[in-house]
């Protein structure tokens, strides 16, 4: 028997043993100083204190067959008086010559009631992988990790799951999701204990598996559906005019391949995204960190050792026109998100003008808030005097069940309203009011914003699903209704807002958040950043001379002259300047040139200018463009710059007097000492 000491005087050291002899009643020592016990080596090694301390200690074991005997020696019988055969174990003559597996065992810390801990292992064909085994078992019970629980991981994932109170709804629902559908069927009946990062390899590799298959029968379904549109459209032209059993064979057709349709379905189910894995492994990795922080459940969270497929989030794309093109030819979305432009942005607006809801959708596209947010959104949080209102509930479906419940910490807020989004608030609550009348008593009060004609509250599945007929009705290009947060937040910044302001207003916990996954680029930004960039770097504009410059004295007041070069788009790139020093005076001149806009009109016109001033010896001393000023409807047609220009005539050396005196330095030093003296006087 080996005594069970303080978890203080644990030690890690493995050793060997011999191999143990039969069994025997006597205990006695040997020369290695282990005691033999009943054929089992135990270790009895003692610290420098003298105080013991107990190791894993190893034996050979078989699972020969034989003739059983009793402690004395003597052969066991059965009822006929024949020997009875079974396990002979450790009795097993061949043990020492390199027979049988090996075990290892020692005595744990003692647990509830003071009741002994004895973990015990076998099957290992190498005393080294005994000794590893009994190393890392050994480790994690001084740890006090519970190595003899039989606990499976889904009796640990149902306690962790019913132990955490404080999950939101839609959170748990997901935990709950993953449990059953991923994390149940693949690793619950495995023993806690055992669970290691090659169990969690293995149900990936079955997810992924699975998905291959998910794969096949999709395709498989969309050839059956592919099959039952050209059946009915087989039916369909056999009507009016085909014989009666033409008209019978494809029908029958036709019902045939809907019925192959609908067989085939059944048991579709959804791919498993590289993301859904994500948010599976951080389910699991929840729940291991959980179990490690409360009672040493896992020796290792094996769930942050898992390499999965990387995740890229969409890009919102914008529907410009070839993109808007391709749709029509093909009814493909470039991209799981996209984004109207402004232009068409107007027009959805002005199409649901008359809609109920028309407040609302212009709502979603210039605040962007979350549909359950304008679900639960009530009248006592909207201030159309101060304009702003205040999210701080939102509508959820958990399980096909709604619940009101507040947002995350950075959700909620307030958002201000513009006079027109304020007018908007009025005029639907004047609508209510109207409804309101006509209803009666029939009339059902919420409290809400938005709301049926009735009163009756929305649920966030019908604004989605009215927003998708709406788009359907007005023949833009489809958008989702999330869509419209990408759109708002691009919105804001193409005028000119800060990444943070929109932050604030969409409730993002950081400012990352918004700029990776809520805005996009559009064209009028493109643009104007490509024109920005080729302005930086000035390049010669070719241009000819139509009419060469002549400044007349009148231009001059003294030495300097003003004037200025207006440029226009004539056809094309062909564009025309013209020098004047009022807008209705005479050209002084006139070049033309190929460009592609204003700012190559604007160099052309600072090289003419140069270049006449460098052969008449006059110097330009300003120039200054006003294409900024022009509205922006006009800049792609129109240029401006003014020139200021002194004429430059160097001082001849006829009338130059020759200095005398003192050096130019030596006289002013003089005056500065003789001003000084009369101060001082």
């Amino acid at each position: 028997m080996v005594a069970c000491l303080p978890r203080a005087n644990l030690s890690a050291t493995l050793q060997r043993c011999p191999t143990p002899p039969a069994r025997s009643k006597e205990i006695t020592p040997d020369t290695y100083g282990y005691v033999r016990h009943r054929g089992l080596a135990v270790s009895q090694a003692t610290d420098q204190q003298g105080v013991g301390v107990f190791e894993p200690s190893y034996y050979r074991r078989c699972q020969c067959k034989g003739p059983l005997k009793d402690k004395e020696g003597n052969p066991v019988l059965d009822a006929d008086g024949k020997p009875k055969i079974g396990d002979i174990g450790l009795t097993c003559p061949k043990l020492g010559k390199g027979h049988g597996t090996w075990y290892f065992y020692f005595e744990a810390e003692r647990g509830e009631g003071n009741k002994r801990a004895r973990i015990r292992r076998g099957g290992f064909t190498k005393l080294d992988d005994a000794k590893k085994k009994a190393k890392e078992l050994y480790d994690a019970a001084t740890a006090g990790t519970d190595v003899l629980s039989d606990e499976t991981c889904g009796d640990f994932f149902l306690r962790w799951i019913k132990a955490k109170k404080s999950l939101a709804r839609t959170t748990r629902h997901g935990y709950e999701e993953h449990i059953n559908n991923y994390l149940l069927p693949h690793l619950g009946h495995i023993k806690r204990r055992d669970l290691k990062v090659r169990h969690l390899d293995k149900m990936y590799d079955a997810i992924e598996k699975e998905n291959a298959e998910r794969i096949l029968h999709r395709l498989r379904v969309d050839q059956l559906q592919k099959d039952r549109d050209a059946a009915h459209q087989a039916w369909v032209k056999t009507a009016g005019y085909a014989k009666r059993e033409e008209r019978r064979a494809a029908r029958r057709a036709f019902l045939d391949a809907n019925a192959a349709l609908r067989e085939g379905k059944k048991g579709l189910r959804k791919v498993t995204s590289a993301a859904t894995m994500h948010r599976i492994n951080d389910t699991l990795s929840s729940a291991l960190s959980w179990g490690i922080k409360r009672e040493q459940a896992f020796s290792k969270n094996w769930a942050q050792l898992v390499e999965l497929p990387p995740v890229t989030r969409p890009k919102p794309l914008v529907w410009t026109p070839e993109r808007i093109e391709h749709w029509k030819r093909t009814g493909e979305k470039p991209g799981p998100v996209m984004v109207w432009t402004p232009e068409l942005t107007g027009e959805f607006l002005d199409f649901v003008k008359t809609d109920w809801l028309y407040e609302l959708w212009h709502t979603f596209v210039f605040n962007g808030p979350r549909r359950g947010e304008m679900a639960a959104l009530p009248w006592t949080e909207v201030n159309t005097d101060a304009l702003w209102m205040r999210i701080s509930q939102q509508i959820v479906e958990v399980a096909y069940k709604l619940y009101g419940e507040a947002p995350k910490a950075d959700s909620v807020r307030t958002v201000s309203l513009s006079l027109e989004s304020g007018d908007n608030f009025v005029s639907f609550r004047a609508k209510q009011e109207q409804k309101r009348q006509e209803w009666g008593d029939a009339y059902v009060e919420t409290g809400r914003v938005w709301t049926h004609e009735n009163g009756e509250a929305l649920h966030p599945d019908w604004i989605s699903r009215r927003f998708t007929r709406l788009v359907e009705l007005s023949g833009l290009p489809p958008v989702r209704l999330h869509d419209l947060r990408h759109l708002a937040a691009t919105l804001s910044l193409l005028a000119g807002n800060d990444i943070k302001v929109v932050q604030e207003k969409l409730g993002h916990s950081s400012r990352q958040i918004t700029s990776d996954t809520y805005t996009s680029v559009l064209p009028e930004m493109m643009r104007a950043e490509a024109e920005s960039v080729m302005a930086v770097v000035p390049r010669e504009v070719p241009f000819e001379v139509r009419t060469p410059l002549t400044i007349p004295e009148r231009a001059w007041q003294g030495d300097i002259a003003v004037f200025f070069a207006h440029g226009a788009r004539q056809s094309g790139d062909t564009w025309a300047v013209g020098a004047q020093t009022q807008p209705d005076s005479d050209l002084l001149g006139m070049i033309t040139l190929a460009g592609r806009g204003q700012d190559d009109a604007a160099n052309a016109a600072v090289k003419w200018i140069r270049d006449h001033c460098t052969a008449n010896d006059l110097e330009l001393v300003r120039v200054e463009k006003f294409n900024d000023r022009y509205p922006e409807e006009q800049r792609a047609d129109f240029s401006l710059t003014r020139f200021t220009i002194a004429r430059a005539e160097a001082p001849g050396l006829d009338d130059w007097a020759l200095p005398t005196g003192l050096p130019p330095a030596a006289s002013r030093t003089a005056r500065r000492a003789s001003n000084g003296r009369r101060k001082a006087a």
